[in-house]
């Protein structure tokens, strides 16, 4: 179709951005958008949810709902701005294939669900293909006021801003969610340690939690840690984390965090023992085998000064949570690095100070430090964040020994101390490894004292040979 208007020249009929997609996450959108004035077209491939919205909310602004994609599009003011809100995987491949047909040059696809990064860079380059933008600088040039605008504010700031081109988005997004894996593991195992240790019940621990919400380890999961451990079940009486099954679910984010970072060579074990501590969770018949076989007690040995105790499971907690975030960071500059994003990491530490899982005042530090070094070895490398694992230290090994000894599993803080040892080491036993790959498989070795690669004859002479 042609259009009479120049590039970026906004048609003044029509709605100003449409949500196609109307679950809660799209339903939700749409009133946050006409809340802030904006004219809202709305699709569902349930018209009934379209007409819930209107029903229900339509007092909260301009909605103009329609039940085919075709007078969905049609009621958009050109350029259209769509958001597509629905699940990730083929239902996004559909709903974008049955929009494309009816869009125009320089109209602009948003996809804000939790779409796997390869798929959106695919999509994005067979968008381009039509003109269609679905990424691009310029595509935030148009909806970028909208979009600040309804996002949360931290200090006068949005949290809101251009990540980078085709699958960008949806890369830091993954990173978001594998961070947060790690996040409630550790908030979990802290949890596990603090009520073994002081036998303490539920809604004690969540005292304790909200304590801590008060100074370094302030964010929306301990915050909402310290409420899940007070609240009662209605039905039973008992504290509600009792009555709930010990099987965590996961709707794969952190298994792709987990696949990109190994893709990447990008360790971030913080993160991927919490996403596989969420797996064996889930493996209830292997858990029963073992507690047959080997029963299920623990022995939690004494911890002498209460109070000592829960300062050392807290300075444990936020030197795991330094390492956690230290690697997503990691993985988002590796994918930065590999696909040629640009992606400003310390944009990101904004953005996720409000409206996020992770929001944390823990973020400002982040932020600082790489407004301090815009390309890091390492966050750990960071003055503060060097402080803060060397303060923390001895408490770590403390809860780590202790956790170890009594058989509470805690995977997140283990996998994060011996990150951080494994980091400051001046030599590993990897040395070993290469020499064992060598023995076996002939794949070479460097020396510490000469350059190139080299190969020792194994089976007979001993020498080492210039690869």
């Amino acid at each position: 179709m042609a259009m009479n208007r120049g590039p970026g020249e906004i048609d003044p009929g029509g709605a100003d951005i449409g949500v196609t997609g109307l679950a809660v996450m799209g339903r939700n959108l749409a009133r946050n958008l006409a809340r802030h004035g904006h004219a809202v077209a709305l699709h569902n491939r349930s018209p009934e949810r379209t007409r819930s919205l209107v029903a229900d909310h339509g007092d909260e602004g301009r909605f103009v709902p329609s039940e085919s994609v075709k007078d969905f599009v049609a009621s958009l003011a050109r350029p259209r701005a769509i958001v597509v809100m629905v699940k990730a995987g083929q239902a996004t491949d559909a709903v974008i294939s049955e929009l494309t047909p009816l869009l125009d040059d320089g109209d602009i696809l948003m996809d804000c669900g939790n779409a796997h990064y390869a798929d959106t860079r695919r999509r994005g380059a067979a968008l381009r293909s039509h003109g269609v933008l679905g990424g691009p600088r310029q595509a935030y040039a148009r909806l970028g006021p909208i979009l600040e605008g309804i996002a949360a504010q931290v200090d006068g700031t949005p949290c809101c801003t251009y990540v980078g081109p085709d699958g960008a988005g949806h890369f830091v997004k993954m990173v978001h969610n594998g961070i947060e894996y790690a996040d409630m593991q550790l908030i979990a195992e802290a949890y596990d340690v603090l009520r073994a240790g002081l036998g303490a019940s539920p809604a004690e621990v969540g005292g304790i939690f909200r304590t801590w919400n008060e100074g370094d380890l302030d964010s929306f999961l301990i915050q909402i840690t310290a409420q899940v451990l007070g609240h009662t079940d209605a039905a039973t009486g008992k504290p509600f984390v009792d009555v709930v099954l010990d099987q965590a679910e996961q709707k794969g984010t952190g298994r792709w965090t987990v696949q990109s970072a190994l893709d990447l060579g990008t360790p971030i074990t913080g993160i991927a023992e919490a996403t596989f501590a969420r797996s064996l969770s889930g493996h209830a018949g292997q858990r029963e085998a073992a507690r047959a076989a080997f029963g299920s007690q623990i022995a939690p040995g004494a911890v002498g000064d209460q109070d000592a105790f829960v300062e050392d499971v807290r300075r444990a907690l936020y030197a795991s949570k330094v390492v956690a975030y230290a690697q997503g960071f990691d993985l988002i500059a590796a994918g930065s690095q590999e696909y040629g994003w640009d992606i400003d990491p310390g944009a990101m530490a904004t953005i996720w100070r409000g409206g996020c899982i992770i929001r944390a005042r823990f973020l400002d530090r982040i932020r600082e430090a790489y407004d301090s070094d815009p390309v890091p070895s390492s966050l750990l490398a960071d003055p503060y964040f060097t402080g803060a694992l060397r303060d923390g230290s001895a408490s770590w090994r403390r809860v780590v020994a202790w956790a170890a000894t009594a058989g509470i599993p805690a995977p997140a803080f283990f996998a994060s101390l011996a990150y951080h040892d494994g980091l400051r080491r001046e030599r590993l036993p990897a040395a070993l490894i290469q020499g064992l790959r060598d023995n076996f498989g002939a794949h070479t070795y460097q020396r510490i004292d000469a350059d190139g690669s080299y190969h020792t004859l194994w089976a007979g002479d001993r020498s080492e040979h210039p690869a």
